[in-house]
């Protein structure tokens, strides 16, 4: 298929601090041998980028935040947007990923006539608490999705259970444009290389005590709090490594530090990484530990579970969103029941018994740790089947296909 493809994107490395931006990375790659090395190019935010067929932009000058200059967020994204709107022209398609790059998806189909496809990695709607951080830009950043989903010739979701909300969310959407395409793992990439570290010495993480471990930026979907209520409920012989930075707000940075500093207290055991650690650290990280834990309320598929699988992690995780349909309860891991607020915040009907069910299955998971390493050997073996990035650039392209007719 002949076509040249703009994928329009927030992260692309080196900037990358989530699922969204290890998607579009990987996505590029497989993209770029199905459809050609010059027929994908990669536009997105944080400057420039010395690849090929990748160009990044800065926010513009007026739009930038100083010390005697405040500017919303929203509205900075919303400079980069008109910048990478105006640089699609020659292009066949284009592609966004989140919010972002949603308004420049759609500027650009609008500008040049051309087919917009949205992968939906998640959607403002079921992520209120965003306002904490937005302000009045959250107002901005649900109209840029809602205008690009309403318009969009074609939208990926990353589970079936993504497919649903969007379709909840935005009644407009017609679903015969809605189409399935899992996220996927490079399962090598996730291999130890060994390349030197002391990352392990450096934060006293002991490689003989039973580890479980938490990754994920501290955000309300990520439900971190709530796992720090649950390890008050678990054993206290267990090692509980938290690789978790970047927090949304100052209040929620606040909240987190305040519950490890208590747990610090009352049972010890436990190691706060507040960096985003490079991959190879991040990597020796997992592979000491023998659990990993996902205590997400909101999560469309859940990437972080695959890469643990890549490592044959077994996985503890919240039976939300697409996890279901990564994680196979009593198989690959154990899936913790939640029922939830249907206000779009995913908050626990009943906190207490959430994390008493958290913490339950925790410490079912290491009292046989046998069966853990099974468990974590079905993992891999389930996400080398089901999740190659090769068969995703495939069934992307097939959407390709349809919204160009």
């Amino acid at each position: 298929m002949d076509i040249k493809v703009d994928l329009l994107t927030r992260e692309y490395p080196p900037k990358v601090y989530g699922g969204a931006g290890v998607h579009v990375e990987e996505l590029s790659k497989v993209l770029r041998e199905d459809l050609g090395e010059n027929n994908v190019e990669v536009r997105c935010f944080d400057g420039f980028r010395d690849a090929s067929n990748v160009y990044g932009y800065d926010v513009p000058k007026e739009l930038q935040k100083t010390q005697t200059h405040n500017v919303n967020p929203a509205l900075s994204t919303f400079g980069v947007d008109l910048q990478i709107a105006n640089d699609c022209a020659g292009a066949d398609l284009v592609h966004s990923h989140t919010w972002y790059a949603n308004l420049a998806g759609f500027l650009a189909s609008e500008l040049y006539s051309i087919p917009h496809v949205i992968t939906a990695h998640s959607l403002e709607p079921l992520r209120p608490w965003k306002a904490e951080q937005l302000g009045g830009g959250y107002n901005l950043s649900s109209f840029a999705e809602k205008t690009a989903y309403e318009n969009a010739a074609g939208i990926i979701a990353v589970s079936g259970g993504m497919r649903n909300d969007i379709l909840r969310c935005y009644p407009n959407v017609d679903p015969e444009k809605v189409f399935v395409v899992h996220n996927g793992i490079d399962l090598d990439s996730f291999k130890l290389t060994g390349e030197p570290t002391d990352v392990l010495d450096r934060y006293g993480i002991d490689t003989n005590k039973p580890t479980a471990v938490f990754v994920g930026r501290i955000t309300r979907q990520k439900g971190l709090v709530y796992f720090l209520q649950a390890v008050q409920k678990f054993s206290k012989d267990i090692q509980i490594v938290l690789c978790a930075g970047m927090p949304d707000t100052k209040e929620i940075e606040e909240e987190v530090s305040s519950a490890v500093e208590k747990l610090k207290e009352t049972r010890g055991n436990i190691i706060w990484i507040d960096e985003m650690l490079p991959k190879h650290e991040l990597t020796t990280v997992l592979n000491s530990a023998d659990v990993f834990i996902c205590p997400s309320i909101y999560e469309p598929l859940g990437i972080v579970n695959l890469e643990a699988m890549a490592l044959k992690l077994p996985v503890v995780a919240t039976a939300t969103g697409g996890i279901p349909e990564v994680v196979v309860d009593g198989e690959t891991g154990y899936l913790v029941p939640i029922e939830q607020v249907q206000d779009g915040t995913g908050t626990p009907l009943d906190p207490d018994k959430f994390t008493s069910d958290f913490a339950a299955a925790v410490d079912k998971m290491f009292s046989d740790l046998d069966r853990a390493k099974e468990m974590g050997e079905a993992g891999y073996k389930r996400a080398q089947d089901n999740f190659s990035w090769k068969s995703i650039s495939k069934k992307t392209i097939e959407v390709y296909k349809k919204v160009l007719g």
